[in-house]
């Protein structure tokens, strides 16, 4: 039988697939879950990406309103990256993944 009355997949949904779908998207959303973090951080935790690839997930995620890049002022500067509001949200089905 048929769906004859299925509902059309929300913009929302189809957004954040289109973005998780990213090679390495989810492994930074995971690692990003335990609070800010620096570059060389997410190399460590998520082993075997290239630094452009890195550099582009986080420009990406950032961009998506997930992440947020804050410069701190040091000796020397270095920039850290967190979560944003929407960034736990999506965060939170990552680690849903988890349990499976």
């Amino acid at each position: 039988m048929r769906c004859r009355s299925c509902t059309p997949v929300p913009e929302e949904v189809r957004r954040a697939a289109g973005l998780l779908e990213r090679r390495h998207a989810i492994a930074i959303l995971w690692a990003s879950t335990s609070g800010a973090v620096r570059f060389n951080e997410f190399r460590q935790s998520v082993t075997g990406v290239p630094p452009k690839t890195l550099s582009e997930r986080l420009r990406e995620l950032e961009q998506a309103g997930v992440l947020e890049r804050r410069v701190v002022d040091a000796s020397p500067p270095y920039a850290e990256y967190r979560l944003t509001a929407r960034g736990r949200r999506l965060a939170s089905v990552v680690q849903a993944l988890q349990s499976l």
